[in-house]
């Protein structure tokens, strides 16, 4: 396209027809140059396919680290949060429990031990036994690891799980027996025997034992007691008996907040990722409709370039048809007067007379086809019947069809039962104009010996708001490498054309608000298509 090509597009050169005035922004070398004669700055004009938001997405992906960054925190807070509230309630259910195990050990280990071997000792096997048949009735289903029992000097006097324990103190749990006794509160510590990393990594299958709550008591007498036979025995309320270590595996609720840890971190990622990819979608959307606007922008841009330089075109062929056109007609007139004479004296002055009215004809029609391309007149409002206006057309190209031998063929469709017209709004100059050059270049492209089908028919009968009339021929139809350019002015392939007879329609049939399209006629050939707005009343 010579005024509206972009930088980029990969167009075979074109030579102008012959006969036809050197087109303005062209000049030896293929460089446009502008009204002063200097070289214009080249613009890349090419519409992107896809606007980058680059920024956007950017910020997209650092909002999803955010949101991961913060949802592993409050993971965290809450996790902690939760394991505080169950540690408090398993202190609590352990203080309970110590409270329960100090009274049952008094009341069903202490007093009769006191009753039947005048005092507690554990070294007798007798009464070891005894107390760990009591502790173990006590610990039943209460998930109880072990238990151990202290005396005031944090030597181990009792242990459930290892007899072998006995007699021995632990550095650690002596501390904390010394702690217990001057406090006399309960001492909770939770030991963890796996890996914190480890713990995470296994919730689903945290192996029994991971983690144990170990609550550390004072042993007190529930009542005073004097036992008084061959020896005398005496407890009061405020005596400490030593110190009671029970351990309770809580591995199984250590493991809910875990799971419920990577829960609140699944949930919010899971959610995060939802709205970034939502949020990726909306920005893929917003860099095709921006680019889609872009193209628009260009594409105005583009075909306001194209007017500006047609409009030049056109006082540029105003001025070459005021200085030609007047001498043109004197020589055409003059050579078709001087061939009206006898000639057979003299056959070669008739050859020259008639190349010289033939060229000064092809060039009239050269200079008002250029007329009528650069400056389009507006079309009157005028009832047109179409079927009529083809058969005038048809009935001024007889002779030419005949002598081509080219058969011509009409089925119109009227608007109206009864009535054989089909009716537009419009120009009947200008419609008569635009049948006759479809005509024009259909006889042209079969050149001999072919067919022409015209038909015409009203669109959406209910409404019958338009009309539509086609012309196809049998002819090798339109070259799909050129089909999108055919409408552009100066394309043809033809030798000695100009390439505006197409053109020239397109703009007849816009300016009437129809539409025009090139297609492949159904039984090979090309279809030329004119949809215009109905005129029946």
């Amino acid at each position: 396209m010579l005024f509206n090509r972009q930088r980029g597009e990969e167009n075979p050169p074109r030579h102008a027809a012959p006969g036809s005035p050197p087109v303005q922004g062209d000049k030896p070398g293929g460089k446009a140059a502008n009204g002063n004669g200097r070289d214009k700055p080249s613009v890349d004009t090419t519409p992107p396919d896809r606007v980058k938001l680059g920024i956007a997405r950017y910020l997209a992906w650092v909002l999803l680290v955010l949101i991961l960054a913060f949802s592993i925190f409050l993971a965290i807070v809450v996790g902690n949060r939760a394991q505080d509230t169950l540690l408090t309630k398993q202190r609590n259910f352990a203080g309970i429990l110590a409270e329960h195990l100090n009274q049952q050990i008094f009341a069903r280990f202490s007093i009769p031990a006191v009753a039947a071997y005048g005092r507690p000792n554990l070294k007798q096997n007798a009464q070891y036994v005894m107390l760990d048949q009591t502790v173990a009735s006590l610990t039943h289903g209460l998930q109880v690891h072990s238990l151990r029992i202290f005396d005031n000097d944090g030597e181990i006097k009792y242990s459930s799980r290892d007899r072998g324990e006995v007699g021995h103190k632990s550095p650690v749990t002596e501390a904390m027996v010394q702690g217990v006794e001057e406090a006399q509160l309960p001492v909770f510590v939770v030991d963890r025997n796996i890996p914190l990393w480890e713990a995470y990594l296994s919730f689903f299958r945290m192996k029994p034992g991971a983690f144990y709550l170990r609550t550390i008591a004072p042993m007190r007498p529930v009542v005073s007691l004097r036992v008084s036979n061959t020896a005398s025995y005496e407890w009061t309320r405020a005596e400490s008996l030593g110190v009671l270590e029970f351990s309770q595996d809580i591995t199984s609720d250590m493991a809910d907040i875990v799971r419920f840890q990577w829960t609140i971190v699944g949930i919010t990622l899971a959610s995060s990722l939802l709205v970034v990819l939502l949020l990726l979608v909306f920005l893929r959307r917003a860099e095709a409709a921006l680019a889609l606007r872009m193209r628009e922008r260009q594409r105005l841009v583009s075909e306001l370039h194209q007017h500006e330089k047609l409009a030049g075109m056109g006082r540029v062929v105003a001025g070459i048809a005021h200085e030609i056109r007047n001498p043109l007609g004197i020589i055409q007139s003059s050579a078709e007067l001087l061939l009206s004479r006898p000639t057979a004296s003299d056959p070669v002055t008739g050859k020259i007379l008639r190349a010289i009215f033939d060229e000064a004809r092809r060039l009239s029609q050269t200079v008002s086809d250029f007329l009528d391309y650069a400056r389009p007149r507006q079309p009157q409002q005028a009832q047109v019947d179409l079927a009529r206006t083809t058969r005038d057309v048809l009935a001024f190209l007889e002779p030419e069809l005949a002598a081509r031998n080219i058969t011509v063929r009409t089925a119109f469709v009227p608007q109206r039962a009864g009535t054989e017209g089909l009716y537009t709004l419009g120009d009947k100059d200008l419609l008569h104009r635009a049948i006759y050059n479809v005509l024009i270049n259909s006889m042209q492209a079969m050149d001999t010996k072919g067919s022409i089908t015209i038909s015409g028919r009203p669109l959406e009968e209910k409404t019958r708001d338009r009309v539509e009339l086609c012309v196809a021929d049998s002819g090798p139809g339109f070259p799909v490498e050129n089909r999108e350019r055919i409408l552009d002015p100066f394309v043809t392939t033809k030798d000695g054309g100009t390439g505006l007879g197409l053109p020239i329609v397109n703009n007849i049939i816009t300016s009437h608000g129809g539409q025009m399209s090139l297609e492949d006629a159904p039984g090979g050939g090309a279809m030329v298509r004119m949809v215009l707005p109905s005129g029946a009343s």
